[in-house]
């Protein structure tokens, strides 16, 4: 993990000082925006590098999802039978060059390199020793010009419950770093709330209890998490979670247009009502009759002339 902080901290550096030479080192409205914006283009840097393995694996989901269908109907025709069922479903996967474990493997990828992002960030606080501000390629010069950063007069290294003492020692206002931080908090949440929105509007709600389970607690238990644990993050660490998530929004736009989903077919294939391409047909009951016209007139089929009584 070291190589992957001192990789992040160079991009940060990096970024650092090409917005140096925009903004020098001299804070505009309370912001020192040669750090505040090295943050940002610090994660755009990572995602953009990460891109290609997030298309690998959004072709591998689509190509599973494509093969549900005949897994479903394996299921069923081997319902009692589970050894043949998983060597049916070995050799469909052989067949259709299809591995499950495709889609995973670029996620354990991006982990390390978010928590990289994530350590490397906790890690600006003025009350570092000395010893550990030179890790990762710093020097204490700008080791403490980065943990001394504001954002509208809020420090970037302090949290919503930073205490009296600490706020102190950063020179910072106790008002002043609630009020920014709720603000950021509130933007985190929301913008995970419609990354995970986003994502299910298009696709629509599984019909396994098990697995809407999983949508819900993406919908609403990862932002209610965020919540409670944005109190503690430090200004600096919800600004990444911010950035990331509009990110995220955005090249999940890109990847639905580009890489749809497959249609859902049988019954409840229809998009949920609310949704994007959801139309006044798809949402009307499914129940009703057809209207009959005069007695004993039967509704018009495809192909055939309506019965006309003589």
């Amino acid at each position: 993990m070291a190589l992957i902080y001192a990789g992040i901290s160079a991009i940060l550096l990096f970024w650092h000082r090409a917005w140096q030479l925009v903004f020098a080192d001299t804070p505009r409205w309370g912001t020192d925006w040669s750090w505040v914006l090295g943050i940002v283009f610090l994660v755009l840097t990572v995602r953009v590098v990460l891109f290609p393995i997030f298309v690998k694996q959004i072709k591998a989901q689509r190509a599973m999802q494509a093969l549900q269908p005949q897994i479903k109907a394996l299921q069923d025709k081997h319902r009692d039978d589970r050894e043949t069922l998983q060597k049916e479903i070995v050799e469909l996967y052989r067949t259709e060059r299809a591995n499950p474990l495709t889609g995973c493997l670029p996620m354990l990828v991006q982990i390390p390199v978010f928590l990289g992002l994530f350590h490397v960030l906790r890690h600006l606080k003025p009350s570092m020793p000395e010893h550990l501000k030179t890790l990762y390629g710093w020097t204490v010069t700008q080791f403490d010009s980065a943990s001394s950063a504001t954002l509208f007069g809020a420090p970037v290294a302090a949290s919503f419950r930073s205490g009296a003492a600490e706020l102190a020692g950063l020179g910072a206002d106790g008002v002043t770093v609630r009020v920014v931080a709720l603000i950021l908090i509130a933007m985190m949440v929301v913008t995970t709330y419609l990354s995970s929105r986003q994502m299910i509007l298009r696709t629509g709600w599984a019909e396994e209890p098990q697995q809407r389970l999983m949508q819900r607690l993406m919908l609403y238990g990862i932002p209610a998490s965020l919540l409670v644990s944005g109190l503690i993050f430090p200004i600096g660490v919800i600004i990444y979670w911010v950035t990331t998530n509009l990110f995220s929004l955005g090249q999940q736009t890109w990847m639905l247009r580009r890489y749809p989903p497959p249609p859902a077919t049988g019954a409840g294939s229809a998009p949920a009502a609310g949704t994007p391409n959801a139309t006044a047909a798809e949402t009307a009951p499914t129940t009703a009759t057809p209207a009959t016209g005069a007695a004993g007139s039967t509704p018009p089929t495809a192909g055939r002339r309506p019965n006309k009584r003589r």
